[in-house]
């Protein structure tokens, strides 16, 4: 005889489905200042319905007057893009995600470092750009970003005589005052050698710049003042630090796109290091990383890991890229471990400076290989952005409307960007050392040249 069936456990009956909903720093001030809300519905329209009646001072920033999700803003639920009639189900992370640039239609302002200043162009997002000015004409602009949060633009300017500063200014073309450092204290026994790059906090008014010798600098008010991170500079193996190729340098700054304490740094040549506690404390993420120009008996005991460039994707932000010193790889653990994808997938080399990820999309990236660690030019005369969609397991060249021929360029790490776009084509934009400077609106499937005859480019960025 067979047993009586159970009812069903009352205690479970009616457990609405919970959906954890991050917001982006532009919304926050109008949720009270939280960063994740807890919500129940059994759709995208549903949650998001219950997150304006929570908070009425989001009505109308998401979806429109008419319910409709806005033009610039996508919806992603566990890394996936979503629309509103999509189910949600128990324990799912959603994420808001609006375009910084969606607003300025088909106009672009890209930020360009050079060697004899500052160039902003402006112009038709992947067309040919206007020069609107230079700033700093002479000096060497290491980089320059604008703050998404505040609207200030900064950036990083090595005067020949004077040292290098942060520049802060609401214009970019002039009203640019030098800013307070960063600067080592005295007990640290360091001078600042190179500001490599300048990070907006996820905070509003939060700034980080990473330097060289290799240290983190945070400012809290919007990148006027500026303190060292004790806990990275007292590292314990730091006198095994080994400088790379251009010195011993922090150049890459990678937050957790909801967790201010949380972060991702890369280091030339010093690998890859993580906090959780807003940089009290460090710990490695190492392993998985091969350095093939360590001889194979040290590999293990080395910190001399030679990052080039890491990039967190937004939406599912366990998910970190690596160009490596002879390797790309992929973390799938917010960089506790690497899986090398740069081998045998259609790139013609694993070597090269910057890569850019996809905002709206964690399985596509994209690099710009260069040919060995000493020539570092474009492979064969012809320059290429190879294009992943399947998280680095292929590789497809996007060369279209990029010279073919006889064009032996070089692209820094800091000289590759997207404009952030998660809304419709992505745009890509790239410099070298020639002074050119190319782009593409539609994902890098055609390319343009955006502009010619610049001094060395060293950075660029999209500010609209």
């Amino acid at each position: 005889m067979d047993p009586p069936i159970e009812p069903p456990d009352s205690r479970f009956a009616n457990v609405a489905v919970v959906t954890t909903v991050h917001l982006p720093s532009s919304l926050r001030d109008l949720a009270g200042s939280e960063s994740q809300v807890a919500l129940t519905g059994s759709d995208v329209r549903a949650v998001l319905a219950e997150l304006e009646a929570l908070y009425p001072g989001l009505a109308g920033r998401v979806r429109d007057e008419q319910g409709a999700l806005r033009p610039h803003v996508k919806v992603f639920v566990n890394g996936e893009s979503v629309g509103l009639e999509d189910p949600v189900h128990q324990a799912d992370e959603m994420r808001i995600l609006p375009s910084i640039s969606g607003g300025a239609g088909d106009a672009a302002e890209l930020l360009v470092g050079t060697r004899k200043g500052l160039v902003v162009l402006r112009g038709p997002r992947g067309g040919a750009m206007d020069v609107a000015g230079r700033a700093f004409p002479g000096h060497t602009v290491e980089y320059a970003i604008r703050d998404p949060n505040t609207g200030t633009y900064l950036a990083s300017v090595t005067d020949s005589h004077f040292g290098p500063r942060v520049f802060a200014s609401d214009d970019a073309l002039s009203g640019w005052e030098q800013t307070d450092g960063p600067s080592f204290p005295d007990d640290a026994g360091a001078a600042v050698e190179r500001i490599w790059t300048i990070e907006p906090g996820i905070e509003s008014g939060v700034v980080y710049a990473g330097v060289a010798p290799a240290a983190l600098f945070r400012s809290d008010d919007g990148g006027r003042a500026w303190a060292l991170n004790r806990g990275l500079w007292d590292q314990p193996t730091r006198p095994e630090w080994q400088p790379g190729g251009g010195g011993l340098c922090l150049h890459s700054i990678s937050q957790w796109p909801d967790d201010p304490a949380r972060m991702a740094i890369g280091i030339s040549a010093a690998g890859v290091w993580l906090t959780d506690d807003g940089g009290e404390s460090w710990r490695t993420g190492f392993a998985g990383l091969v350095p093939r120009y360590v001889p194979e008996e040290a590999r293990d005991a080395t910190v001399g890991l030679c990052v080039h460039d890491i990039k967190r994707s937004p939406v599912a932000p366990d998910t970190i890229y690596m160009q490596f010193h002879g390797g790309v790889y992929r973390s799938d653990d917010a960089g506790g471990s690497w899986t090398d994808i740069g081998t045998s997938t259609g790139l013609p080399s694993d070597f090269g400076f910057p890569l850019v990820i996809d905002p709206g999309d964690p399985r596509r990236a994209f690099v710009i290989p260069l040919a060995a660690d000493m020539d570092r030019t474009t492979p064969e005369g012809a320059v290429r952005v190879y294009e992943t969609t399947d998280g680095g397991a292929t590789w497809t060249g996007r060369g279209d409307g990029l010279p073919e021929r006889d064009a032996y360029l070089t692209i820094l790490r800091q000289a590759f960007c997207n404009d952030d776009r998660s809304g419709g084509e992505l745009g890509l934009y790239f410099g070298a050392t020639s002074g050119d400077v190319f782009g593409s609106a539609d994902g890098g499937a055609t390319w343009s040249t955006t502009a010619r005859h610049l001094p060395p480019v060293l950075s660029v960025r999209c500010a609209l």
